[in-house]
């Protein structure tokens, strides 16, 4: 009868650590690599956000410049115009804004980046709390004792 409650055990413990490895750990994965694009995102529309404002500030209304054409091949540019910028908006759509119309236009893709952040950061902490739950259960189906948790030292 032992036997076969500890075979029963070890099925479940199996089945458990399947669960971990082939479901939540790449969920995870996959989730901090969304999140991880998202701010990508972010540090180019604040990129973007921080040379409009360096054009505004020093009067800069036309200005050369080395253009990546791909494979790491440049040539050299000149905009006559810099007071009108066209700004990627998604899905290959590049529209024409002002200076101003562009930093609100960013400001309403911060927001809205900023929430997706905290979206996945939330989602995230769901995973690693359904892992550590997980854990817990093939812990107690080990009859292993509790992991103690180290006190807060004192660093002065």
């Amino acid at each position: 009868m032992a036997a076969a409650e500890a075979r029963a055990r070890q099925e479940k413990v199996r089945k458990f650590e399947e669960f971990v490895d082939r479901r939540l750990k790449p969920d995870l994965a996959n989730t901090i690599k969304q999140r991880d694009k998202v701010f990508e995102q972010q540090k180019t529309f604040l990129d973007l956000k921080r040379n409009i404002e360096n054009l505004e500030r020093n009067g800069v209304t036309s200005m050369r410049s080395m253009v990546n054409l791909g494979s790491e091949v440049y040539m050299q540019a000149e905009v006559p115009d810099t007071r009108h910028i066209f700004v990627d908006i998604g899905l290959g759509f590049h529209v024409e804004f002002t200076w101003q119309e562009a930093l609100q236009f960013i400001s309403v893709r911060e927001a809205r980046l900023v929430g997706q952040i905290d979206e996945y950061t939330h989602l995230i902490a769901s995973i690693k709390a359904q892992i550590k739950l997980v854990c817990e259960g093939i812990r107690e189906l080990l009859q292993l004792p509790p992991e103690t948790e180290l006190s807060p030292r004192n660093t002065w």
